[in-house]
């Protein structure tokens, strides 16, 4: 029997853990809910809150869709859609999955045919994404503690030490959007995509704020980053026409 991302089984298994996850949301909106009701706040209140909420995860949600349309070329859309929906982050999966492929010998646009590959792509991204589960029950209290002393004692290197972090977190992903722009010395110059891309979409971005701060437009603020995601992919179909795949 020949292997599919796209297997019906696949769809079962993912559709299982995501309604056990919806389930859970609902449940904690229901107590919530029980419990905002026994603290006397009004019932308008109330629908004000969950109206807004609502409305403010469709921005969340497109930056999801464009990752999964991303990653369901290789991967399908049965695990994208798993990995995007319950714990995965845009930005780490699309680096995983891509590292994995690329150490099976595929490219990010190959569909996979080996299930052993399917299988080491999955681990991959799910060991990785994992870490953070282990690690912020133990680790986070101290960290959080240790910045509130060091910015209690000085808010200026508190401020310095958080910004060097949050820089420190952002230069991984550098890395990986610099690591081909030598290949230009052996005239190959595909490895200047991911960073016109990059140039791309931090330029949308930043005209997305100037337009939310100068302009006003305060939906913006919450449409910024799958605006800049949509227009990065989308820039990428010419760079790679220009440059080179």
């Amino acid at each position: 029997m020949n292997f599919s991302v796209n297997a019906p089984i696949l769809f079962v298994i993912v559709g299982a853990i995501i309604a056990l996850v919806l389930a859970q949301s609902v449940y904690f909106l229901v107590k919530a809910w029980r419990r905002a009701k026994a603290l006397g706040i009004a019932t308008s209140t109330l629908k004000k809150t969950v109206t807004s909420a609502a409305i403010f995860t469709v921005a969340p949600a497109i930056a999801i869709l464009v990752g999964v349309v991303a990653l369901s070329k290789s991967l399908g859309v049965a695990l994208p859609w798993l990995r995007l929906s319950v714990i995965g982050s845009i930005t780490y999966e699309t680096v995983a999955a891509g590292n994995a492929l690329e150490a099976a010998g595929l490219n990010a646009g190959s569909t996979i045919t080996d299930p052993s590959v399917f299988i080491t792509v999955t681990w991959v991204m799910t060991i990785g994404i994992a870490a953070g589960l282990v690690l912020v029950p133990f680790v986070t209290k101290r960290i959080q503690s240790g910045l509130s002393k060091a910015t209690m004692k000085d808010k200026k290197w508190g401020e310095i030490f958080n910004n060097a972090m949050f820089l420190g977190m952002i230069s991984a992903f550098l890395g990986y959007v610099f690591c081909d722009v030598g290949r230009i010395l052996e005239g190959n110059t595909s490895g200047l995509i991911p960073v016109c891309v990059m140039a791309v979409s931090a330029l949308v971005m930043a005209v997305c704020g100037l337009c939310a701060t100068k302009l006003k437009i305060r939906w913006l603020t919450d449409y910024a980053l799958p605006i800049s995601l949509i227009a990065g992919m989308a820039s990428a179909i010419p760079f790679t026409s220009l440059l080179g795949g």
